[in-house]
């Protein structure tokens, strides 16, 4: 018999719904992406993202439900991400699920977005699990985790200011890439000369874990800054390459420390920016070199949906770790 988890992810600018039996097998993994909608802003306006949650969630649980053939009264248990994220965005999936949890008489099971991030790399690799270190890297978060089991967690390092994938946004944007930056940097840095400017690597105090990169961020600005002045020409392939280098050196590194510290040889990658193409590729000649295995969710999986949070709802039912239905959304929640 399986246990089919109901799960709602809404804490940015995806709405999405997915069904997932025994923690493993997607169903069905519908997201409905806004960035065409904020596109024209540069970035995600939150008030928006809220009201375009509110439009289309009803719509995309129906699908995930129809796409998984399943009836809302064959799920055991709702799981739905509560923090961290924009608090509207988050409101929005929380009190759905609540909603839906109050009139099936299901469980509901409130899901760190981090945690679930992580348990994407369960999805594909059936046989993939703890101990392992994670490094999770997106436009909100730069995590070094110790994931001991599935519902346990050391947090080794994480970032002091800029998350990795805010910085790569913030140099896109400043470049004239626009948005969103990361997959944008990572095409064009496939043309750029990586080596042509030196941009500062932060590591922060001696054996440290966490990271920074508003110093490498300024680094880049002040650079395109002192070109303009001078009336030299950017290369922005060259500006791409050279800083997604420098961003990426720094998070390979830290993570094979940290791996090489615990005595973990095996290592997984997690967020939106786990799918650019050069982290995976320096990733994985770092673990060859130090005979560490790598696993690396596909894309879909990387950046924001719902499937991660039906797989960690899936390992927290078999607990019997449920939530209240007086949960709140936290947007500033931590691992």
């Amino acid at each position: 018999m399986m246990n089919k988890i109901l799960a709602i992810e809404t804490s940015c600018d995806e709405t999405s719904a997915a069904i997932v039996a025994d923690g493993k097998t997607v169903l069905s993994n519908i997201i409905s992406s806004q960035i065409d909608t904020h596109k024209i802003y540069g970035g995600v306006v939150p008030e928006i993202a809220s009201r375009k949650h509110v439009e289309t969630i009803s719509a995309i649980v129906d699908e995930a439900l129809s796409a998984a053939d399943t009836k809302l009264s064959e799920v055991d248990a709702i799981a739905v991400t509560y923090g961290p994220g924009l608090v509207g965005a988050v409101l929005i999936g929380l009190s759905y699920a609540k909603g839906l949890s109050f009139s099936l008489k299901k469980p509901l099971i409130g899901i760190n977005h981090i945690e679930g991030h992580i348990a994407s790399n369960y999805i594909e690799n059936p046989d993939f699990a703890p101990p392992f270190i994670c490094l999770v890297v997106s436009g909100g978060h730069t995590y070094i985790v110790h994931v001991k089991d599935f519902c346990d967690y050391e947090v080794l390092g994480k970032t002091r200011d800029d998350a990795a994938g805010e910085a790569f946004d913030k140099v896109a944007r400043a470049v004239g890439l626009g948005y969103p930056g990361g997959p944008k940097i990572d095409k064009a840095a496939t043309t750029g000369d990586k080596n042509a400017i030196k941009f500062p690597r932060i590591y922060l105090e001696e054996e440290s874990y966490d990271f920074s990169f508003s110093g490498l961020k300024s680094a880049v600005l002040n650079y395109l800054n002192k070109c303009n002045m001078m009336g030299q020409e950017i290369n922005i392939n060259d500006v791409a390459a050279s800083f997604q280098q420098a961003a990426v050196e720094v998070l390979v590194n830290k993570t094979i420390s940290a791996a090489i510290r615990t005595g973990v040889s095996k290592i997984a990658l997690a967020g939106g920016v786990a799918a650019n193409t050069f982290l995976r590729h320096e990733m994985s000649n770092a673990c060859a070199q130090n005979n560490m295995t790598l696993n690396v969710p596909k894309p879909v999986y990387c950046t924001d949906n719902a499937a991660m949070i039906a797989c960690q709802g899936y390992f927290r039912y078999l607990n019997g770790e449920f939530s209240e239905l007086d949960l709140n959304a936290v947007p500033g929640l931590g691992l």
